[in-house]
């Protein structure tokens, strides 16, 4: 959802007095709070059954004079179908539903795939290629809003210090905590507080309080549960952002402060926070699918060397709860060492 930003802003630019409306599913729209081009976010539950599908096209029938349909599946179509009289929409590159799909769109824009070559910001910018010139357009990803910390949180936090992002929704993405645990190690050696974020689950939690004992007392502090607006405060006043292949980090991106991300089986041509802030760039953003290290304004992607690396795939089994094999090769140790250097850079 916060990928779709951009798209977004550059819409109001093209279009500066449209009422833009967003719809999304229960629970997705959060990035979305208090985004400034936005008039109204509508929420639909996954499952709508006979009843909610017909309420809700009898709610939306051609209410809009255009529908972006920046999701390639069959229901976000129909909806986009139901909603507007003119559709502009993504399609995979193959899939057994195009064939009607195509026929509900005046303009299609061809999902790359999770090996290709387009980053998922220019992708569901190019929605907009109809009506104005994307290719001279700098993507700017909006973050919501920063909201005051907790007084708690906001008392105990020491200037400098480095937010580190451990857990991963999926074993394929995570990191290992023991990698963390060195990482942590090294900054408080270093001198520098951490601060460490997750969600609400258990298993969240669980690492996040695992941690606090890499770094001597004070030196490791847990930011304890956060909304969006929040994490935007206390990521804007942080020196660095450290964590892996999450939506946290392109957050963290989109506040324009220095991020280090540790990516695994995931093509960071896609995928890499996609950084924010400042001014136009000399030159368009650019990632590449391989590469140990590199760096696209203030982001900073890390991966393996191994040859199969970005595999695209979930992991090693290619499932949600596979291992991925290259997360473990990237040691703290070259981790600790790129965010000590970027650390001294920004400084410069």
């Amino acid at each position: 959802m916060l990928l779709t930003t951009p798209l977004i802003r550059a819409a109001r630019q093209r279009w500066p007095g449209a009422a833009i409306d967003v719809l999304g599913f229960q629970g997705t729209l959060g990035m979305l709070k208090g985004n400034p081009d936005v008039r109204q976010c509508i929420t639909t539950p996954p499952r709508l059954g006979l009843a909610g599908g017909w309420g809700l096209a009898r709610a939306l029938w051609n209410r809009y004079d255009l529908a972006l349909v920046a999701d390639i599946g069959d229901r976000a179509h129909l909806i986009g179908w139901v909603a507007a009289r003119g559709r502009a929409g993504i399609l995979p590159a193959r899939n057994g539903s195009n064939w009607w799909k195509k026929g509900l769109l005046q303009h299609v824009v061809i999902a790359a795939g999770d090996l290709g070559e387009t980053h998922v910001v220019q992708e569901k910018l190019a929605l907009l290629s109809p009506w104005m010139d994307v290719r001279g357009l700098h993507p700017e990803v909006v973050p919501p809003p920063p909201a005051a910390l907790p007084a708690a949180l906001q008392a105990r936090l020491a200037p400098g210090h480095v937010v580190v992002h451990a857990p991963s929704m999926w074993p394929y993405k995570q990191w290992p905590p023991e990698h963390f645990g060195a990482l942590i190690a090294g900054l408080a050696a270093a001198g520098r507080q951490v601060v460490l974020t997750g969600g609400p689950s258990e298993a969240d939690r669980r690492l996040v309080a695992s941690l606090l004992a890499a770094a001597p007392a004070g030196q490791a502090i847990d930011a304890g549960l956060l909304d969006f607006s929040q994490l935007v405060s206390l990521l804007a006043g942080s020196a660095l952002y450290i964590g892996p292949d999450t939506s946290v980090s392109h957050l963290a991106a989109a506040c324009g402060i220095p991020v280090l991300a540790i990516f695994g089986p995931t093509n960071p041509q896609r995928w890499a926070p996609w950084p924010s802030g400042g001014e136009a760039p000399a030159r368009p953003i650019r990632f590449v699918r391989r590469s140990a290290q590199q760096r696209a304004g203030s982001v900073t992607v890390l991966q393996d060397e191994r040859d199969c690396v970005p595999c695209g795939k979930a992991g090693c089994e290619d499932h949600r709860l596979s291992r991925s094999d290259c997360l473990p090769s990237i040691r703290p140790e070259r981790v600790t060492s790129q965010a000590l250097q970027m650390l001294e850079d920004s400084r410069a």
